[in-house]
C-alpha cells in the first residue's frame, strides 16, 4: 500500500482524543491498516496508532518478532484493534524506557501497569481480549495514550531519565530510532 508521514511531536492532531471507529471492514479502514503496517515497518516500529499519522479514529496496531529499536525485547503478535480499552489486572506498575516514531531520536523511562487486559474490535469487528504483562503490556499502553493525546514524555515522573537515545543507548544501532 502506503508509507505515510508520521507526525511528530508540537503537532496538535497529536493532541486530540480520537473518535470512535464505527465502521468496520470496509475497504477504506483496510486500505488504513495496510498503510499503518507499512509505515511502522518502515520506520522499524513496535507499534503505531491512527492519530500518529494524522487520522483521528482510535486505532492502533503494534506487534514484531524482533525489533532493531527494542532489540531485548520479547515478540509481540501482530495486532490490529480498535476502540480499545485498558483494565489493569493489579496495581503494579514497572518503569521502562521506550522510544516513540513520533519523538524521533529521544528515550525515556516511563513507568506502566506490569499487566493489563486489553479489549476491543480487529478491523473486521471481531472481538479481541488478551491479558498480558511485560513489554506486550508496555506497547499496548504507550499506543492507546496516543488515542487519548497523550505523549510518553507527559508521563515521565524523572527527568534524569530522559534524553537522546544515541547518548543513553550508545550501542543501539544509530538508524534504529529515527
Amino acid at each position: 500500500m502506503a508509507v505515510r508521514e508520521i507526525l511528530k511531536m508540537g503537532d496538535p492532531r497529536l493532541l486530540r482524543v480520537a473518535e470512535p471507529v464505527r465502521e468496520f471492514g470496509t475497504p477504506e479502514l483496510d486500505t488504513l491498516v495496510a498503510d499503518m503496517f507499512d509505515t511502522m515497518h518502515a520506520a522499524n516500529g513496535a507499534g503505531l496508532a491512527a492519530p500518529q499519522i494524522g487520522v483521528n479514529l482510535q486505532l492502533v496496531i503494534f506487534g514484531f518478532q524482533h525489533n532493531a529499536r527494542y532489540p531485548d525485547a520479547p515478540q509481540v503478535p501482530e495486532t490490529v484493534l480498535l476502540n480499545p480499552v485498558l483494565t489493569p489486572l493489579s496495581e503494579l506498575t514497572e518503569e521502562g524506557f521506550e522510544g516513540c516514531l513520533s519523538v524521533p531520536g529521544l528515550r525515556g523511562s516511563v513507568p506502566r501497569y506490569a499487566r493489563l487486559r486489553y479489549e476491543g474490535v480487529d478491523q473486521y469487528g471481531i472481538p479481541i481480549r488478551r491479558e498480558v504483562d511485560g513489554f506486550h503490556a508496555r506497547v499496548v499502553q504507550h499506543e492507546v495514550d496516543h488515542l487519548l493525546g497523550i505523549l510518553y514524555p507527559m508521563r515521565i515522573t524523572d527527568f534524569s531519565r530522559f534524553g537522546f537515545t544515541e547518548v543513553m543507548f550508545p550501542d543501539l544501532d544509530p538508524g534504529a530510532d529515527d
